[in-house]
């Protein structure tokens, strides 16, 4: 009976006139537009109502999020790991049930204790699992086409950006914040529950194709077929590489995050407005987008490690435009920059990682990873509202963490792709179990 119904599973999958991973590529994408309520862009607007209305200053505000942020990071290897366990369909629909539950938590909080954990679970569950699922499902489906893939994966993330924000400024103004965090609850289990739970398939050799759309001559189990360069996390982490690429990817994420986190706040000691600050992260996603379709037909074309250094390069570009920010047109120009960066970096460091370390168990090395990642987010928004207040200067803490993507730029220029050793078969025991 189980093998009738694995049958009917993969004809009906492979009826389709087209590779099956197109289908799961859109769901991928819808995915990452519904981490939008967790990402810093949509947190950022709630930002002044919430701490207004809760009697918190803007440092207070700030470390809970990054308290809450660091226990997400903290979770991010064990997502990852019960990510090549259970698959994606069963991660993403669980995730998303748990995120509009926490939405409703994030409606009812009264103290800053209750904030903190709100936090946590929108952190873990949005920006982590909601990023961390659907881009590790995309690597599976696609190896030659990885690069356009994640382009257009990217779209989630910038449709999310761009919507998410006015979107929540107009419900924080009609309904006020609370009611707003309801309003997300609902447009995450509407847009992303049943298409996971309907349409997603854990890999192409699991109804029987292979990645970019080929038809396999015969079938293959659920877990897919492992090359010889697919590194287990074990072999992986004791490369340089890795420690190289993970350090890379955190200055985007650090700077991004805090510059995002504090968008209002710094146009409005500009004397530009809340609005503007809310239509800027409107003109970031276009540019994110842009920025992701460049970076995804370059990956495929460009040394990997080269790209990550061009990235770093905008967004230092956009950390010093920030001085020059004193009207819209400035103000729009930075969110180009900005987006550009993000979508650019993002794709990259997408690509990456199963370029380098292939697709057998992706998801424990890009949990490990994504911990790294979820980490330099968390630690952002902190020192960078501490330096501000401290030195009641925006752009001294600008200049102070500069360091960070010159760092990373060297970083990026160190992680040259590792070589695989057959006979090197020693694994670092990680698993769950006991």
């Amino acid at each position: 009976m189980e093998h009738q119904t694995e049958s009917i599973r993969k004809a009906l999958t492979n009826r389709v006139p087209f590779y099956y991973g197109w289908v799961v590529l859109v769901i991928s994408a819808t995915a990452m537009f519904a981490s939008g309520p967790g990402q810093t862009y949509s947190v950022s607007i709630f930002l002044e109502p919430m701490r207004n209305d809760l009697g918190l200053g803007l440092t207070h505000i700030a470390g809970l999020y990054t308290l809450g942020s660091l226990c997400a990071a903290m979770t991010m290897f064990f997502v990852g790991r019960l990510l090549d366990r259970y698959g994606a369909r069963v991660m993403l629909v669980s995730v998303s049930i748990c995120f509009g539950l926490a939405t409703v938590w994030m409606s009812n909080i009264s103290s800053p204790i209750e904030l903190l954990i709100g936090f946590a679970l929108i952190r873990t569950l949005g920006q982590g699992s909601l990023s961390l699922i659907p881009t590790t499902l995309v690597s599976l489906w696609f190896v030659r086409l990885r690069g356009r893939a994640m382009a257009f994966h990217s779209l989630g993330s910038s449709f999310s950006q761009a919507i998410f924000p006015p979107f929540i400024h107009m419900l924080i103004q009609s309904s006020g914040w609370r009611n707003a965090w309801l309003s997300l609850g609902v447009t995450i289990l509407g847009v992303l529950l049943l298409p996971a739970l309907i349409l997603v398939r854990r890999t192409p050799e699991s109804i029987g194709l292979v990645p970019d759309g080929k038809i396999e001559k015969h079938d293959s189990d659920d877990n897919g077929i492992a090359s010889m360069s697919d590194w287990t996390l074990g072999q992986a982490i004791r490369t340089k590489t890795m420690w190289y690429l993970m350090f890379a990817g955190t200055s985007a994420s650090f700077i991004v995050t805090a510059l995002m986190f504090l968008q209002v706040s710094l146009f409005e000691s500009k004397g530009l407005s809340a609005e503007l600050a809310a239509t800027v992260f409107a003109v970031i996603a276009p540019m994110s987008l842009i920025g992701a379709f460049i970076g995804g037909i370059l990956v495929e074309r460009v040394t990997n490690r080269y790209l990550l250094i061009v990235g770093q390069l905008v967004l230092v570009a956009a950390m010093l435009w920030t001085f020059l920010v004193s009207n819209t047109l400035e103000a729009v120009i930075y969110g180009g920059m900005l987006g550009f960066s993000t979508g650019f970096l993002m794709t990259v460091n997408s690509v990456i990682w199963p370029n380098y370390y292939g697709r057998e168990h992706l998801g424990s090395i890009r949990g490990v990873a994504t911990t790294v990642t979820i980490a330099a987010a968390a630690l952002g928004p902190l020192p960078f509202a501490f330096l501000t207040e401290l030195m009641d200067s925006y752009g001294k803490a600008v200049l102070v963490f500069l360091v960070l993507p010159a760092l990373c730029i060297v970083a990026s220029a160190l992680a040259v792709k590792p070589v695989y050793q057959q006979g090197d078969m020693t694994k670092l025991d990680l698993n769950l179990e006991a």
